[in-house]
């Protein structure tokens, strides 16, 4: 159900699908504003906007995987540019994009490791998602999320607009 501070239109959806060991889309993290149950293997998830999430699509058919990818995503206000991505209605602001399993594996591990500081990755810094796909698309190791960075982020956060 989508609550009733959120205007319908003002949601970013996903469409989320599970077919065991052939397409597996879900999110990773991110605070859903509903959930629309389509079938038993689909579902449309929303997010108000400014919402941050991270969208994980993998697939294989008889040959081998035929994507891996997570996106970390900033839903947008009516009105805002965005970007386009596959299953993401209307899209989204892409903060961070990685494609292959070793690629979506280390974010995966960066997403844990800040889990692991007590700091919700939908509420780190932007800022920090776009350093590591910076890093990680120069073949780098990026710097990790620290608790110091995340302290600076919400006092920026509290004063900017």
């Amino acid at each position: 159900m989508i609550g009733a501070a959120a205007h319908e239109d003002d949601l970013t959806r996903v469409e989320l699908t599970w077919v065991e060991k052939k397409v597996e889309y879900w999110i990773r993290f991110g605070h859903e504003a509903g959930t629309q149950i389509l079938d038993r293997n689909r579902r449309i998830v929303s997010f108000r906007p400014g919402a941050v999430f991270a969208f994980v699509r993998w697939a294989a058919n008889d040959y081998g995987t035929v994507i891996s990818r997570i996106d970390i995503l900033r839903a947008v206000a009516p009105g805002c540019a965005y970007q386009t991505l596959p299953f993401v209605r209307p899209g989204g602001e892409i903060l961070l994009k990685a494609e292959s399993w070793p690629k979506v594996e280390d974010v995966l591990r960066h997403v844990d490791a800040i889990e692991a500081l007590g700091v919700d990755p939908a509420e780190a810094d932007h800022d920090h998602w776009r350093h590591v796909a910076h890093w990680m698309n120069a073949g780098e190791t990026p710097h990790p999320y620290t608790t110091e960075r995340h302290q600076a982020w919400l006092r920026r956060r509290e004063i900017a607009p």
